[in-house]
């Protein structure tokens, strides 16, 4: 017996098939506008909250200044207490850990500096400016070797055209400062210089 081509219907007819397109049209239409705004509240999100953890406390950020103002100056112990200050308002704000840290080295406690840099690569590990200074403050207590491991790490982050690699380059071609920078530092053992850190956070 053979079958009348009749018999064998199509499983869709050519109106079901346009109706599918149009249908998946309609809803790719309808839902694709929500997806897309959807996508840019979660980037605008993301990007308010980056901006928010960079901003500080304005009684804070005025007390930096005047860090910043005493360190021209070269006031650092001045400088140091008005970013201990900024910090007990402000202690997530990472910067002062690296101002902390530069006022130490002025007063020439290049192991105080260290501890701050290291403290603040613990919360950003890719922040150029204590990657720099801690190669910085271990050139200056005469550790070359680690120091130029920085570099090589600053070099791998940012390029050798960054400010952060050519300074600390320079600092590795300038060598050790005088024995006199580590005088101070002799006097205030590792569990002094801590104590102060430690506290605030």
């Amino acid at each position: 017996m053979v079958a009348h081509p009749n018999d064998q219907a199509p499983p869709y007819r050519t109106d079901d098939r346009a109706g599918l397109l149009v249908s998946s049209k309609e809803m790719f239409m309808r839902f694709a506008p929500a997806a897309a705004a959807l996508s840019l509240m979660v980037a605008v999100t993301a990007s308010v909250g980056s901006a928010q953890e960079s901003q500080v406390d304005p009684r804070a950020g005025t007390l930096i200044a005047q860090a910043h103002a005493a360190l021209e100056a070269g006031q650092p112990q001045r400088a140091v207490d008005a970013l201990e200050a900024a910090f007990a308002i402000d202690p997530q704000y990472t910067p002062i850990l690296i101002d902390l840290a530069e006022a130490a080295r002025r007063e020439g406690l290049q192991g105080k500096a260290i501890r701050y840099y290291r403290e603040a690569l613990t919360r950003d590990p890719g922040n150029f400016a204590a990657i720099a200074g801690e190669g910085a403050a271990l050139v200056e207590k005469g550790a070359i070797e680690r120091a130029e491991r920085n570099l090589a790490q600053l070099e791998s982050l940012c390029g050798s055209g960054c400010p952060e690699t050519q300074g600390l380059a320079t600092a590795i071609a300038q060598g050790p400062r005088n024995s006199s920078v580590l005088r101070a530092e002799a006097v205030m053992p590792d569990a002094v210089v801590t104590q102060n850190l430690t506290e605030k956070n």
